[in-house]
């Protein structure tokens, strides 16, 4: 049996295999339709009855090389593009939940997923329960109800950078006969594989370090197979029952481990449309083929600049996952062995005052709402992505009103520092 190729091989050769005379570098197949020679062969598309393309809406060959380029980082079966990490995280959710069902939900998640999950889907009577990712096994395990359908995390925090304890969180989930879904953005695959770790679906924001430059906006959905739908037919009837719209199918006996990305894709991208342009996917993938070589020059350094802020006199306290004094050091020393991510958040003795002075004093690093491209740049969350939360709400998922969200890019490591240095002496 043919040995696996490493991630790096992944990054450069998965997804377009083209054949001969044909280009050597993935095409943008910029087209909305696909030309077909009789109606029975489009009708049979239409059925799921063979694999094609008919309308880029639901799928597109660009788009489709790219998803197996980040499955097979993932080691996923099958995996989906949206057109937005927002949108992932939406889809990832909704293909197993509707009206009256439940999501168990980290504090700490990313501002605009905890808004997603919190009030946005509570409009559509999904409810949640929200845990912190820091509780024991039991306390987590409360959060569940009969009607709970999945529980989503992030496997690093935007931007508090809690280190979710996986296992713990896929045991509670599968002792509830629940998916765990995680959200693996800041990590990125190099780092991390949840599914290792018990997760039993992937999401991104592509947006971030597979895209890597702050080219394009896009998301991610991967599945690991493993999640066992037929067990809990009447928990997941979506999934195990008849769906009308396709002549009755029933997507795990005729998909099997792929149920879950085809009824996302062929049901939620029918109806709901979030598709990433066949262009953005194309850049995508150029970012890709350099994933393995950016993420660790990212988390070098980031270490540097961490160890910098902690040994600075004006600085509060510093959280980054890579130093040992962090209360998350161990938890990224199981599930991340090589490295964490690029971002760092810190505050200043001064307060939140000092940290807005700082950010405007700020020459290479630059204020943008982004992180995690070649650029380091810098945000205040509680003044700009999280301002839609309350005191408590922020609190909850461990953004202090005085956090600095600072996300090291790729320059050289005495320069950032530099630039550090010449804003904490004018504070």
């Amino acid at each position: 049996m043919k040995k696996p190729y490493e991630k790096e091989t992944i990054c450069i050769q998965s997804g377009w295999k083209p054949k001969n005379g044909e280009p050597r570098v993935l095409p943008i197949y910029q087209s909305t339709t696909f030309k077909y020679e009789t109606s029975e062969q489009m009708g049979r598309l239409f059925d799921l009855e063979e694999e094609g393309y008919f309308y880029t809406r639901l799928q597109n060959p660009t788009n489709d090389c790219v998803a197996e380029k980040i499955c097979e980082l993932e080691g996923g079966v099958a995996a989906m593009l949206t057109s937005s990490g927002q949108a992932a995280n939406y889809y990832a959710v909704f293909n197993i939940c509707e009206a009256g069902d439940h999501v168990v939900l980290s504090s700490t998640v990313y501002g605009g997923t905890f808004n997603l999950i919190a009030n946005t889907m509570k409009k559509m009577g999904i409810s949640c329960s929200i845990v912190d990712p820091d509780d024991d096994y039991d306390t987590i395990c409360k959060a569940f109800r009969e009607n709970t359908k999945c529980v989503l995390a992030e496997t690093i925090a935007n931007p508090a950078l809690v280190v979710l304890d996986i296992e713990k969180f896929a045991k509670a989930a599968h002792a509830h006969h629940v998916p765990l879904i995680v959200d693996n953005t800041f990590a990125t695959p190099i780092n991390c594989n949840p599914f290792r770790w018990g997760a039993d679906i992937v999401t991104h924001s592509t947006t971030k370090y597979m895209d890597g430059h702050a080219m394009c906006v896009g998301g991610a959905i991967v599945d690991s197979g493993n999640f066992d739908w037929t067990l809990y037919p009447d928990k997941f009837p979506g999934l195990c029952t008849p769906d009308e719209t396709y002549h009755g199918i029933v997507y795990t006996e005729k998909f099997g481990r792929k149920a879950y990305i085809t009824k996302a894709t062929s049901q939620l991208m029918r109806d709901l449309g979030s598709i990433p342009s066949p262009m953005n996917s194309f850049l995508l993938n150029v970012g890709l083929e350099t994933l393995h070589l950016r993420v660790p020059r990212h988390c070098e350094n980031a270490q540097k600049v961490a160890e910098y802020l902690e040994d600075h006199e004006k600085v509060a306290w510093v959280n980054y996952p890579g130093l040992k004094s962090n209360k998350y050091y161990e938890l990224a020393q199981k599930y991340m062995p090589n490295g964490t991510c690029g971002v760092i958040s810190f505050g200043l003795k001064g307060g939140r005052s000092a940290a807005e002075s700082l950010m405007d004093k700020l020459e290479l690093a630059a204020i943008v709402t982004h992180v995690a491209d070649a650029r380091t740049c810098v945000l205040h969350p509680a003044s700009h992505t999280h301002r839609q939360m309350n005191d408590e709400q922020l609190k909850e998922a461990g953004v202090n009103p005085d956090l600095i969200r600072f996300s090291v890019g790729l320059e050289n490591a005495d320069d950032i520092i530099a630039d550090l240095e010449q804003a904490l002496s004018r504070i």
